[in-house]
């Protein structure tokens, strides 16, 4: 990765980041469409593709109120036998300038950042058995067991990090503080910072330097392609039922946390509008030239006049449901997407995860948008 792309990944990552820091402070290419039975590995239709469904004629006409769900929300490894090369010297992406570090025993593994990504890129490597502990955002079925190593702001305490005896914690930056990861490695833990750009590139990548961490290179590969594969398939359904060109709907992502006051509107290199592409929609926090994200103004709202309002669902149910959010700004009954009460809302855990799943996340989000009243 060349040092440009290795910046963006961590601006990229920061916006995000950030976002959800001031919360707390205060498979193959059909696979968005079958779920697994993980005890007799039986596969059973469970959505209609995208393309093959009944989509609105009018879908920025629809009233009201939408939800985004992914069926089988735990996370597929690769179908690869993966055979570890240890010990295994990798490119630690440190704050201050890349570092080798040389990974010698990977059986106890803590993956700890704000979004839960890395850990769902270890299981997805088919390593998720080595997790020893997770962070509070990783709440996919197969994981949520697992306790919890950080605490309820993102923050990390060396000692109770300790108690878990990892051999290996892989992170990105967007928990600190970062002198607790460099008191693990005085106590001799070896620390890997992994780039966590919240893009499906980004996700690629990830499972490229994961797989690395694990001496497992071809593992990395094959997770990387199928991120991508699954990716490229459902965006080539979307297409065939999303509006094209002057019709494609304005789609903005705010983020909300009423209890801390907090409403921002997402733009260019926020993640969202990676999602709202994919959906085959105009960012219009972007086009309204948003770049991040910014608190909410409602002169900012008023020129994004979104179609469809993104949200997550805890912050959603924060400011107290539709009727507390266009009550506490009555700029959003402006818009389209308020006069038709056209939200969209997701698992907060879920809907920027950018990862193994994302292609499923993109096919929910597309299917609450393009028709809501499918099965």
């Amino acid at each position: 990765m060349s040092p440009n792309v290795s910046r963006l990944s961590r601006h990229t990552a920061g916006i995000v980041a950030a976002a959800v820091a001031l919360a707390l402070a205060g498979c193959a290419q059909a696979a968005p469409d079958v779920t697994v039975d993980r005890a007799s590995g039986a596969v059973t239709q469970a959505l209609q593709r995208l393309d093959q469904v009944q989509a609105l004629a009018d879908p920025a006409a629809y009233e009201g109120p939408t939800t985004a769900s992914i069926p089988d929300a735990d996370i597929d490894p690769i179908d690869l036998t993966s055979t570890q090369v240890l010990p295994a010297t990798v490119t630690s992406r440190e704050r201050n300038g890349d570092i080798e570090v040389t990974v010698e025993d990977t059986s106890r593994v803590i993956a700890m950042d704000i979004s839960g990504s890395i850990a769902g890129t270890v299981y997805g490597l088919g390593f998720g058995d080595t997790l020893v502990a997770r962070d509070v955002s990783t709440e996919f079925p197969s994981a949520v067991n697992l306790p919890i190593a950080t605490a309820a702001s993102h923050t990390i305490n060396p000692e109770a990090v300790l108690e878990f005896n990892p051999t290996v914690v892989i992170t990105d930056g967007s928990i600190g503080p970062s002198d607790s990861f460099q008191q693990l490695r005085d106590a001799g833990i070896t620390v890997v910072y992994v780039d966590n750009d919240p893009s499906f590139a980004g996700a690629q990548e990830m499972a490229r330097q994961v797989g690395a961490v694990f001496g497992a290179d071809d593992a990395g590969e094959a997770l990387a392609q199928r991120i991508g594969a699954e990716v490229a398939e459902v965006q080539a359904q979307i297409d065939e039922i999303a509006p094209a060109d002057a019709d494609r709907l304005r789609i903005a992502f705010l983020y909300l946390r009423g209890g801390s006051g907090v409403y921002y509107l997402f733009g260019d290199e926020s993640g969202a509008d990676q999602l709202i592409d994919a959906l085959g929609g105009v960012d219009a926090g972007g086009d309204a030239g948003i770049e991040g994200m910014m608190p909410l103004t409602d002169e900012a709202m008023l020129a994004a006049d979104p179609d469809v309002i993104m949200v997550m669902s805890h912050g959603l149910e924060s400011v107290g449901g539709v009727d507390g959010l266009l009550a506490a700004k009555p700029a959003i009954a402006l818009t389209s997407a308020g006069q038709h009460r056209r939200f969209v809302e997701m698992a907060d855990g879920d809907i920027l995860s950018f990862g193994p799943r994302s292609a499923q996340i993109v096919g929910a989000l597309a299917r609450a948008i393009y028709a809501p009243d499918s099965e």
